[in-house]
């Protein structure tokens, strides 16, 4: 729980959410020390945006090597201060390495000068220049892979980074950074800004700041874009999302439970593109329920260090009591329980596997994204229903479509009101493909070439030969 230690000043706290142990305490930086580090990102950018980006690429083959030498430490790290189980946190730790090597092999072709109108006699091109240092807001849920999935394009692309992490990943943040000086980026480029949410407000408008990327709660997204707006700046927002799982009935059935066990327990169902809602087409609705059900009940929470569990503790306490209180107000709303639905006794924040049927539009579990292990189902009297109900939700970030028509299914995606669509599979991640979302979901996209772009000055160049 994010309370004060007695005696300590202020600060970011880290407990271990599988026993509840204070971890570390990291005490906010005085305003002399949050001076200090954006005069010093600003002088590490100037000189990285002069850097020949043959040499940034150097930097980011180190980089990988350097994930790669401390997965352990790393992983270790997440488990502790965030409760992942310890393979999907070697996973995270791996997959932020690859990463790093796409974006050291593909960058340089995606911000090579591009040329434009070709249909004239002129030299034309457009050129993707840095625009100066970005803050970054990021979450706990993926400590490690959500900042390189932000910082690795935008420092390629010229950019410094400062990132301000949640506040119980304190130890991820920095560790990240010496991740990245151990790696030969210059002091300074890479920095960490631990305040409160005042300091943070005054660096989003410092002049020194030149964007603004955000992944959190939408609250925490209409904040921070505000006070962006109000500076004139750019800003990225992925804000998560109620991603549905619509399950057609000619789809096959053990793909598609296998693959929803997967997309809604994964790391404790704190994902946010995460399977949320299901939405399952009659004639295979009861099938499909049953045995996904019986799937869940085999599902292990408990020691995130223990090989054989399958999802560990809620990352904080207040977040369960959150998750919790969602699932109570969704049976006040209409909803049955058909399994889980209570925390666990004992110590750390763990909750049970939940499965809630009869979920409708206006209940919470429908209307409101759940974090944590939760699905919720909804049946669909036919296809057209289905879309319907998939796109009744003021977010838009992600989806799952199971048909065995593809023909059907691309008709049907182009009609889904989502950042992204992923048929007969669960959802995943990857630096070739943009990952952003519409409506409360946010704007802009990371990853992919268009995540290398979104922080540059797409600069038009004209050149004219002298008569």
């Amino acid at each position: 729980m994010l309370d004060q230690v007695q005696g300590a000043p202020p600060g970011a706290i880290s407990r271990n959410p599988t026993t509840g142990a204070l971890l570390a305490t990291y005490p906010f930086q005085a305003a002399d020390e949050i001076e200090r580090l954006l005069a010093a990102s600003a002088a590490a950018y100037a000189n990285w945006r002069a850097t020949p980006l043959a040499e940034r690429v150097a930097c980011y083959h180190r980089l990988a090597a350097t994930l790669r030498d401390r997965a352990d430490v790393l992983a270790d790290l997440i488990t502790a201060e965030m409760g992942k189980t310890i393979g999907e946190a070697r996973a995270e730790v791996e997959k932020s390495a690859s990463t790093v090597d796409w974006l050291a092999e593909n960058g340089p072709k995606i911000l090579a000068d591009e040329p434009a109108a070709p249909d004239v006699d002129d030299e034309v091109y457009v050129s993707y220049l840095p625009i100066g240092s970005v803050l970054a807001v990021m979450p706990w849920n993926l400590p490690i892979w959500q900042v390189i999935r932000a910082a690795g394009p935008i420092m390629l692309s010229g950019n410094g980074f400062v990132l301000k992490h949640a506040p119980n990943v304190m130890g991820c943040a920095y560790a990240l950074q010496e991740a990245f000086e151990a790696s030969g980026f210059p002091s300074g480029l890479f920095s960490n800004l631990n305040a409160e949410n005042d300091a943070v407000a005054e660096a989003i408008a410092d002049p020194r700041i030149a964007a603004i990327t955000l992944t959190g709660s939408a609250r925490a997204g209409a904040a921070v874009a505000s006070t962006a707006a109000k500076a004139l700046k750019k800003s990225l927002l992925e804000l998560g999302g109620t991603d549905a799982f619509i399950v057609l009935a000619d789809a096959d059935l053990d793909g598609a439970i296998r693959a929803g066990i997967k997309a809604r327990f994964s790391n404790a169902g704190q994902v946010c593109l995460a399977a949320k809602r299901f939405i399952l087409e009659r004639p295979i609705a009861e099938e499909f329920t049953q045995r996904f059900l019986e799937e869940v009940r085999k599902l292990k929470v408990g020691d995130p260090l223990d090989p054989s569990t399958n999802f560990g503790p809620i990352a904080r306490e207040d977040l369960r009591d959150g998750v919790h209180k969602q699932v109570e107000q969704s049976v006040a709303d209409g909803a049955t329980l058909l399994l889980g639905g209570r925390k666990v006794d004992g110590p750390g924040f763990f909750y049970e596997a939940t499965v809630l049927t009869g979920v409708r539009p206006g209940m919470t579990a429908f209307d409101e994204e759940i974090f944590g292990p939760v699905a919720a189902i909804t049946v669909a009297e036919d296809v057209e229903d289905a879309i319907g109900l998939a796109n009744n939700s003021d977010y838009g970030l992600g989806g799952n479509l199971w048909t065995a028509d593809l023909e059907k299914a691309r008709a049907i995606v182009r009609r889904l009101e989502t950042g992204g669509v992923f048929v007969n599979s669960s959802f995943a991640t990857n630096p070739r493909i943009p990952v952003g979302g519409v409506k409360k979901s946010g704007y802009g996209r990371e990853l992919s070439h268009f995540g290398l772009r979104e922080f540059t000055n797409a600069q038009a160049v004209w050149i004219s030969t002298p008569a």
